[in-house]
This record gives C-alpha cells, structure tokens and sequence, in this order.
C-alpha cells in the first residue's frame, strides 16, 4: 500500500478576476502543503471562474488565461508549495479553439494539460457553443501511484473518459467541478461519484465551486469516495473549506497507453519512489446533510450575497410591504449582507392597511435594518388625474410610483434594488412590469410561493433554537397575501389557492408537461386552461424581469426559454 495526503481546495472564485483567483489558489494551496498535502485539487476554471459564456470566445481572454496558469505555476513554486501537485481549472485555447480546461503544476511549470470531453448542452450550460472536446487523458505517476483527472460533465454522462482510465489502469481519479446548486442535488452526487470510481477502480475526490455567479450558486459538497463507493470524507456545503485526507492505495503498476477508448492516454513520471511511512491523520468528519429549507436558505444568502458583493454594491434597497415575499427577502438580505446594508421602504397607497404598515415596521425592528416611509399617495394621484386610470391601470401606477421611488433613491444613495417576486408570481404574471417588478437582483425569483412560506417557518424556527428574536413577525405569514392595489384585495381573487397553482406549475414548468398530461394527473380541465393561459400570456414579462438565484430544476430564463411571440398552445385541438 501507499501513502497520498490530498487537499480539495473549495474555493470562491470571480469570473474573469484572473489576479484575484490566482492569488487565491496560491494561498489555499500554502494552506494545503502546510497541512503535509502532497495533491492540491481545485475546481473547474477556478482560475477563470465559471461560467465565463462569451468571455470564452475571445482570443485575449483565452490568451490571458494560459498566461496566467504559467505565472501561476512559478508563483507556486516561489511560494515553496512546487513539490505540491497542483490540479487547476483554467480556460484554453488551442489551434482547434477554446477547451475547458485543467492544468497539472509542479516545480514551476505546467507537466500535462487535459481538456473537459463531455459538453454540456442542456439546462444552465452551452458548452456546445463555447469548446471543443478534449480527448487526450494524461495520468501522471507522483509518489509511485498514478492519478488521472477528469472536469464535471466528464463523470454525468457514462463511458468517456472515467472508463478510459478504468482500462488504462489508474490508483486515484481527481475529478474538477462547476456543479451548479439545485434542490436535492446533493442526494445524487454521492452516488454518481461512487459508480465513477466503481468503473474506473479507484477512488475519486471530488471537488467543486462554492458561491454565487449571476443567476447560479454552487454548493461545493466537495468529497471523496473509495473504489467501494464508501464515502470518506464530504465537505459542508454553501462554506469555502480546505478538505485534507491520507489516502492509503494499492499502486498498481499500470501501463496502458495510446489509443484507449477513443482515447490518447499518456503517462508522465514525476516521482516513481513512493513516500517513506508517515503518521495518517484521522479523517475529516462527512458533513451532515442540510435540511431541504436550510439548503435553499443558504443558497439564497449565498446567491445574493456574492451577486451584491462581486459586482460592487454595498448596500440594498426594497420595499418593506408587510407581506410574506418582502419579509422573507428583508431576512435573506439581512443574512447576506448585515442588517445595517438593508434599507427598507414603505410606499402606503390609499389602499394599504394598517396591518402592512406595522407589520413592515416590526420587521425592520425586529431585524435592525434602516427603515422609512414614503407615501407614494399624492404621486397616483397626479397620474390617475392627468391621464383619466381606472381599474388595473389605477393598480398598476401604484406599483410602478414604487417603482420610480426605488431607483430614485438607488440613483442618490448607490444602493442595489431589489425585487421582492416569487417564482410563482413570475410563472403567471402576477407582477406589475416597471412597477414591482424593478431591480438588480431578484433573490426569490426561482422560489414558488408555497416554499416562500416554509422558508419563512424555517427562519424562525431557527432563530428561536438560537434565543433569538425570530426575524418575521407572524402576522405576515398568517395573513391573506395581498397586493393591496384596491380595496380588500386578495390575490386568491386573481388566482387559485397557491398550493394547487403550484401543483400544477411544477407539472407544468419543471415538467413540462402538456395539457393532456395534466388532465391525466388530476387537475380539474377549467384550472388547467386557466393556468396555461397565464403562463404563456406572461413570457415578455419574464424576459424582463431581473436575474435571480437559480435553486430548481427549471429556472426562468436560464433552464426555461420560450420565444415570447408564440402561437402554440397546449389545449390546441
């Protein structure tokens, strides 16, 4: 048997901060040789960050990018981490175009390079648009085991190259990822990685981004699986962490070489002599699993907060209504951010209650955030005057006033807006385009309603396990929601009960179910058509709506993409 001590290097990277990362993989991996690793694995384009889309297709960004994998090798070494292998993620471009691609680093330079095989080209990822396949698999000999490597896609679709190396023969697989977060993914990863190594007879460490990239997050869940598919070690989720582990391995001896599998399979020898005996360290403890709220509560803090932080912002404005969906994204912010970051406004219309505006109030007390009033009565009035509104256009002024007063104060104060939109309001329309429907961000945009509720439970029931005050006063859970655009207004008045309307929204969203399908599944046919003529009538207004936190299968706008002028509908005979 011999001796390996690996570091999975979960990290944060910034798409196209390509100092800031080099310098971040250097410091984590003087962490890593400090703690006696001899590996250093690091994600997918971690280098670059992920997805990088168009920056992929330009030649200096990709020029930029080997540059600086070269600097970075001679950075590592001057920093007295050479005698480290040091897998990192990067973009590269050769004479056949842009790769997806890892470089292998030790004593000062680049020993092999290998490129992503598998393109993605469905959900978030085009990667069909941007590289080309790679199909060389270097296995690199360190301390007398061989390792190969693989990038994230290359061990979701089977055969490729982990079946390569399978026949090749290989004592450790290290896989490199950009693995997008959404609900559950989790429960499949660790299976997935354990039938990799299963088929190519060896363990596989697996390690991923963590944080916020415009609409994606990633979760890291970086882990480690033997050739038995035991799971041996499994980093937190949601957190940057250094996973260290010893690896005790067969070193098999292998030799295979040149074309396997439709594969160039080459072997570099950097070190034959395995290592003199040392004292294993005892494994890092599996992180234990979130729960299914506590994981999409972390994502949200952590899409918000990165999407706030890397693009500049320090602060965030939005409006304080009183009901569920502003409550719920005041904690999120107030989590993300710091309460003293959240600045929350109440617009009162003649038609809101007095519930809302102390509800609103004892949210903003309860949280510590700034809080105002601004009353946005006497502005409705000069246009439902001037311009003769009634009905829905009367509603309609009243949610853009808001509008107009929250980029106002953006403008004077340099604070990022926030929309306050779940993802069943934006499924059928339920929003006021250039009204509640202005901002930057939009941090529940992919969180159907019902979910919005549970989080808001969750939260509570969190800070009251802490001693703490919960954050969301229970009158805005419990009440009727209500745009409050009219006189005793409830959305039930507009809409179905929110659990059937989501029942059928997950059908038919994150399904795509037709309507036949759904008639099949139970819903009454009067709810289906109702339903589907909202969905579709409201596509222009999701093309406009703002980017947010992707967290299911199917998010609006990146996974989900309808043109907006469009004929076909489902109940069509």
């Amino acid at each position: 048997m011999t001796q390996l001590r690996i570091a999975l290097a979960q990290v944060n990277a910034c798409v196209g901060d390509l100092v800031g990362n080099a310098k971040m993989v250097v410091e984590w991996t003087s962490k890593a040789v400090q703690a006696g690793a001899h590996l250093v694995a690091f994600p997918e384009m971690v280098l670059t960050g992920y997805p990088v889309e168009d920056l992929a297709l330009r030649q200096s960004f990709a020029a930029a990018s080997r540059a600086a994998v070269d600097e970075l090798a001679e950075r590592l070494a001057a920093a007295g981490c050479g005698e480290a292998l040091v897998v990192v993620g990067y973009l590269d471009r050769d004479e056949a175009g842009p790769r997806n691609a890892a470089a292998l680093i030790q004593d000062g330079k680049v020993v092999a390079r290998c490129a992503k095989h598998h393109l993605p080209n469905y959900g978030v990822f085009d990667e069909f648009r941007y590289f080309v396949p790679g199909r060389t698999l270097p296995i690199v000999r360190l301390h007398g085991l061989d390792v190969g490597v693989v990038i994230c896609e290359d061990i979701w679709q089977d055969g490729g190259p982990v079946a390569a190396y399978g026949q090749a023969g290989v004592d450790l697989v290290v896989c490199v990822n950009g693995s997008p977060y959404e609900r559950n993914k989790d429960d499949v990863r660790g299976p997935l990685v354990a039938r990799r190594a299963a088929e190519a007879g060896a363990p596989m460490a697996y390690v991923n981004l963590v944080g916020g990239q415009d609409e994606l997050v990633f979760d890291g869940d970086s882990l480690v699986v033997g050739a038995d598919g035991e799971i041996l070690t499994r980093a937190p989720q949601f957190v940057e962490h250094l996973t260290v582990l010893d690896l005790d391995l067969p070193a098999g001896g292998h030799t295979g070489t040149g074309d396997i599998g439709g594969f160039e399979v080459s072997r570099t020898v950097l070190s034959e002599r395995p290592l003199p005996a040392y004292e294993p360290q005892p494994a890092p403890p599996v992180a234990e699993p979130l729960s299914d709220e506590a994981e999409v509560w972390h994502a949200l803090v952590t899409g918000l907060r990165d999407y706030v932080g890397k693009n500049g912002f320090r602060s965030v404005v939005f409006g304080f209504s009183g009901g569920i969906d502003s409550a719920v994204v005041a904690a999120l912010a107030a989590d993300a951010l710091g309460a003293d970051a959240v600045h929350g406004v109440s617009m009162p219309s003649a038609y809101s209650s007095e519930h809302s505006r102390s509800d609103a109030a004892e949210l903003a007390r309860r949280l510590g955030t700034h809080y105002e009033t601004r009353p946005i009565g006497d502005v409705v009035k000069v246009f439902v005057e001037q311009l003769g509104l009634t009905g829905l256009a009367e509603e309609n002024v009243q949610a853009r006033a808001r509008g107009v007063t929250l980029m106002g104060l953006s403008n004077q104060h340099g604070h990022l807006v926030l929309a306050t939109g779940n993802k069943t309001e934006l499924a059928v329309g339920y929003s006021t385009i250039y009204g509640d429907a202005v901002g930057g961000f939009a941090p529940i945009k992919d969180v159907p309603k019902t979910l919005v509720w549970k989080l808001a439970r969750w939260r509570n029931a969190e800070a009251e396990k802490r001693g703490e005050i919960p954050p969301i006063p229970e009158n805005s859970i419990s009440k009727p929601p209500s745009a409050e655009l009219r006189p005793d207004q409830k959305d039930s008045d507009s809409l179905p009960d929110y659990p059937l309307l989501d029942a059928v929204l997950d059908d038919y969203v994150e399904g795509d179910k037709g309507f036949t399908e759904l008639l099949a599944a139970g819903f009454d046919q009067p709810l289906v058509e109702r339903v589907l003529q909202l969905v579709d009538r409201a596509e222009y207004k999701r093309r406009q709506y703002p980017p947010g936190t992707k967290i299911t299968f199917k998010a609006f706008g990146r996974d989900r993409r309808l043109p907006i002028t469009n004929l076909w509908r489902e109940n069509n005979r």
